[in-house]
């Protein structure tokens, strides 16, 4: 069959699924650790689980239609869940273990959800809300199941499940009910990560999940023997299709994280299991990609000053031979070479060792990921496969590719993928010549079929089948989509000018060993302004170096100096001159006394500042910022606030 009527053919998630079951009966598709090893369930195994699951929601009066939210972490159970609402035509509405009480509320009573499928870290949440939602019934647990009228197991369920198919009467209204399941069908309602205080409900359907699946699947690869770790929470839109849907149709593995105690316990189990997995690629995120980096520089830096030299003398080497990636090895470079061989060989192999040594790429979604992030990973030896997409896309529109020589380029999101159109457009929605930027427009069978309950949200974003993303891009000359920022984050200067803020903030924050986050904020205003979150580790050790003591207006100075000196380097005279527009670079900053956090809700759940309320949580620093006295960092305001940072 070729690509164009297998995409015609595979138009829901049972369908793709049923094909691996048919081609890879016996492969292994989750591996799961259970008394401390890492065991394996096949591709029949799950079905037949999904199959028992489905026929128990028909049993206990669930049809075609209902919502059942999934509110647990990654597992095996949550693939088979999912399916077998699927099998019934349930729609299911996957929830972030990251949020609180009073966001699965909105969430659960919103969708109109009738179950919510619970493991034991997150059971608590759904008991405290049962009671005050009409339309929630049931709370089905993964885990240990309290005795309780309300409350059901997951294991009891899917062997009541068994039984009920044995019988010929019941096994025939099984049958009839999965008949009526159409590829349109919704197959998610997937909440936006509450960037307003309304999440908006993006239904997604059976259809729009299969076509993103082989539209991925175009761009890259994948051998039915790869296994990948998911360490993304499995509610979230790229895990959901790249790292489970992807790996489903090539017959590959993905194996589960090993969740622990605590959210930090779990974190810290991330490279045990990269070492006892041995994954061949996995999906990371920039936050995530960062912390890899910070954390494979600590660990040079440990091996002291003479690692550290040699590290960074590759590290040149191999930037000047990749170049931009797209150009990677070609023309004079080629004589690098055995240098960037050297290299790899003294260095970057042991550092792979330690992501298993297996790991061929990276895949990275979501937010967009600075240039220089991209530089390092292809310098070691693991790249990192940049992508573009929206939850409201399902969500994958463009990667760039390891499996094409031509797919791959530094500061792009790739190319489109296949079975899908994209145009650049005008703010009145006219298509722009290729090389123009304007707003990212796209038309498929993965855009969703519009915004729950809401008709307002949904004409505002679907106009004539083409989804209007909201993000700003272009398509350079070598036919890569560049993202350059959403349109609601951009710079407006005074005289009308705009400018996307991501670029200077992301490479502020990779180039700066002492800024931890920035925010740039110019909304018709004289200049632009900086919101700093220092970095509080390397401004200590800077500090201890030149023996100052924070507690002191000497010491306050000295750790604001070292913050104004990293972005003086993006003016005239500085390392990085010319990079960005001057007249986008901050005239004032404020350095803050607390980072932008999940805790105080200015990072959402897949770890992205939320700009709105960070403006309005620091409103009084923002009003400051505009005054004369911000103009000079070294103010009394900046210094109270570094001592507070530094003394936490």
């Amino acid at each position: 069959m070729d690509r164009q009527a297998e995409f015609r053919e595979i138009n829901s998630v049972v369908k793709l699924f049923e094909r691996s079951v048919e081609l890879f009966p016996n492969n292994p598709l989750v591996w799961e650790k259970i008394d401390g090893e890492y065991r394996p369930t096949t591709y029949r195994e799950i079905k037949e689980e999904a199959l028992n699951f489905s026929a128990s929601l028909l049993k206990y009066g669930f049809s075609h239609g209902d919502r059942i939210a999934i509110l647990a972490e990654g597992r095996k159970d949550w693939l088979v869940a999912e399916l077998g609402m699927f099998y019934l035509g349930v729609v299911n509405v996957p929830l972030s273990v990251k949020l609180d009480v009073g966001e699965v509320a909105f969430r659960v009573q919103h969708s109109g959800a009738k179950a919510i499928i619970v493991s034991h870290l997150q059971a608590s949440k759904a008991e405290q809300i049962i009671s005050d939602i009409k339309d929630l019934k049931n709370i089905i647990y993964l885990d240990e199941t309290p005795d309780r009228e309300e409350s059901l197991s997951f294991d009891k369920m899917k062997c009541e499940g068994e039984k009920y198919l044995t019988t010929d009467e019941e096994r025939e209204a099984f049958v009839l009910a999965c008949e009526k399941v159409k590829p349109d069908d919704l197959a998610n309602i997937s909440y936006t990560s509450g960037t307003t205080s309304q999440p908006k409900g993006i239904m997604l359907t059976q259809r729009n999940y299969a076509a993103n699946t082989l539209q991925s699947c175009s761009r890259v690869a994948i051998k039915p023997s790869s296994v990948s770790l998911i360490i993304l929470p499995w509610d979230h839109a790229f895990a959901h299709t790249a790292n489970i849907y992807c790996f489903i149709y090539y017959g590959a593995s993905i194996a589960t994280q090993e969740i622990g105690r605590t959210p930090i316990e779990t974190l810290k189990n991330i490279p045990k299991n990269i070492n006892e997995i041995k994954p061949e690629l996995m999906m990371s995120v920039p936050a995530l990609s960062k912390s890899f980096r910070k954390n494979i520089e600590n660990g040079i830096r440990q091996q002291g000053k003479i690692a550290e030299r040699m590290f960074n003398f590759f590290l040149k080497v191999s930037y000047t031979y990749n170049a931009n990636g797209f150009l990677r090895g070609k023309g004079w470079r080629i004589i690098l070479k055995p240098l960037v061989v050297l290299g790899d060989k003294l260095i970057y192999s042991k550092i792979r060792q330690k992501f298993g040594g297996k790991l061929r790429y990276f895949i990275g979604g979501g937010a967009l990921l600075d240039i220089e992030l991209q530089r390092f990973f292809a310098a070691i030896g693991i790249p990192i496969m940049q992508g573009y997409g929206l939850s409201e896309a399902s969500p994958v529109i463009s990667t760039n590719s390891l499996d094409a020589l031509d797919a791959h380029k530094f500061g792009s999101s790739g190319k489109i993928v296949d079975f899908m159109e994209l145009k650049i457009c005008d703010a009145d929605g006219n298509e722009l010549p290729q090389g123009e930027k304007g707003e990212i427009v796209i038309k498929g069978d993965n855009v969703m079929a519009g915004y729950w309950h809401n008709p307002e949200a949904t004409a505002e974003t679907l106009k004539d089948g083409w989804l209007h993303t909201g993000d700003m891009g272009l398509i350079d000359d070598d036919n890569f989509l560049v993202v350059l920022g959403r349109f609601k984050s951009l710079l407006i200067s005074s005289d009308g000018e705009k400018y996307s803020p991501e670029g200077i903030e992301e490479s502020v924050v990779d180039c700066s060993p002492y800024i931890e986050q920035c925010i740039l904020y110019n909304n018709q205003s004289p200049y632009t302004s900086a919101l700093i979150v220092p970095s509080v580790a390397n401004i200590k050790r800077a500090l201890a170096e030149q023996n100052v003591d924070i507690t002191t207006t000497e010491g306050q100075d000295a750790a604001i100096k070292l913050i104004n000196s990293s972005l003086a380097e993006y003016k005239k005279g500085g390392k990085y001159e010319g990079m960005f527009p001057e007249r986008w670079l901050p005239a004032a900053v404020a350095i803050l006394p607390e980072g932008f956090t999940e805790d105080n809700h200015l990072l959402n759940s897949t770890m992205k500042v939320v700009r709105g309320k960070v403006i309005e949580y620091f409103s009084a620093e923002m009003q400051h910022l505009y005054s004369a006295e911000a103009k000079n960092i070294f103010n009394d305001k900046n210094r109270k606030a570094m001592l507070s940072i530094m003394q936490r």
